[in-house]
C-alpha cells in the first residue's frame, strides 16, 4: 500500500479552517471563563491576547508536527500530548499571580482547543 503526498494547497486549507474553528471555539471559552471570573484578572482572556495567541499555536503546532513526522512520525503520539501538558505549566503558575480557577481552566481549554485543531488538520486521512 503506497500513500500519496497531500498537495501543499490541501494541507494549507484544513489548517486554514483549524484555525478559524480554533478562534471560534476559543472565543466562546474566554467568554465563559470571563463570566465565571468575575472580579478576577482576566489574563488571556482579551481577544487581543488570544486571537493572535491561537493563530500563532496553530502556525507552531503545524511546523512542529511537519517537521516530526518527516523524521519519526511514531512519536507523534508521546509528542502531542507532552507538549500540550508543557503549555499548561505556565497557566497553573498564573494561581500565583492571584487568577481565579476560572481564568486558568479557560486558559488550559484553549490550549487543549489549538491541540485538536492542529491534530485534526495535520493527521493523514484515513480509509
Amino acid at each position: 500500500m503506497t500513500t500519496a503526498a497531500t498537495p501543499t494547497s490541501a494541507v494549507a486549507l484544513r489548517v486554514g479552517l483549524a484555525a478559524l474553528a480554533a478562534l471560534a471555539v476559543n472565543t466562546g471559552i474566554a467568554l465563559l471563563a470571563s463570566l465565571l471570573d468575575a472580579g478576577g484578572l482576566g489574563i488571556g482572556l482579551s481577544p487581543v491576547a488570544y486571537l493572535p495567541g491561537t493563530v500563532a499555536g496553530v502556525l507552531v503546532g503545524t511546523g512542529g508536527w511537519t517537521l516530526i513526522a518527516r523524521r519519526a512520525p511514531k512519536a507523534l503520539r508521546v509528542v502531542v500530548p507532552s507538549v500540550l501538558v508543557l503549555t499548561w505549566v505556565p497557566d497553573l503558575l498564573l494561581l500565583t499571580a492571584g487568577a481565579t480557577a476560572a481564568n486558568v481552566a479557560g486558559l488550559m481549554l484553549m490550549h487543549l482547543v489549538v491541540t485538536a485543531a492542529v491534530v485534526t488538520a495535520m493527521r493523514p486521512a484515513r480509509d
